[in-house]
């Protein structure tokens, strides 16, 4: 991945990738979408860990942060999946939150723009880009169809987690 200097999206609006001084911020920000969006309780420790853990394994991912007038409001991380399918990395989007307060300010929107760019500039052939979110939160699935993303006709299935 090609490291990204801060770009604003607008006077006050800025991305960037993510350090490990962004570990907590990222964490409480997980702690919270897993609230709002499924009910659950995650263990914060064990979150803080997973987080640490993807920031010092870059092969692995990488996480954007959001900075509104110089203060963090969103994250998203993005992990790879190698399709032999494509001879390329799908980029899947992940943990994905915006602090209430900046809701419908354009954060998600930002954070897009920086992984599309991110791909651009990437050593690595990146084909496309994914994400999987709950089935009864509109608001996000009407998010990502505005910026162009497509309902696919895949299911998702586990085991274990």
């Amino acid at each position: 991945m090609a490291s990204s200097t801060s770009r604003p999206h607008s006077t006050a609006l800025s991305v960037r990738v993510a350090g490990a001084a962004d570990a907590a911020f990222i964490a409480d920000c997980n702690v919270a979408m897993a609230f709002e969006t499924e009910g659950k309780q995650i263990d914060a420790a064990l979150l803080r860990d997973g987080v640490t853990g993807l920031l010092a394994r870059p092969q692995f991912g990488f996480y954007l942060l959001a900075e509104l007038h110089g203060e963090a409001v969103g994250t998203l991380m993005v992990t790879y999946e190698w399709s032999d399918w494509r001879n390329g990395l799908f980029w899947w989007i992940q943990s994905v939150y915006v602090v209430a307060a900046a809701r419908r300010n354009g954060v998600y929107r930002a954070l897009y723009d920086e992984v599309k760019q991110l791909a651009q500039q990437s050593l690595e052939p990146v084909c496309g880009f994914r994400l999987y979110v709950e089935n009864d939160n509109r608001a996000a699935q009407q998010t990502y169809a505005a910026l162009g993303m497509q309902r696919c006709d895949y299911q998702i299935y586990q085991q274990g987690g």
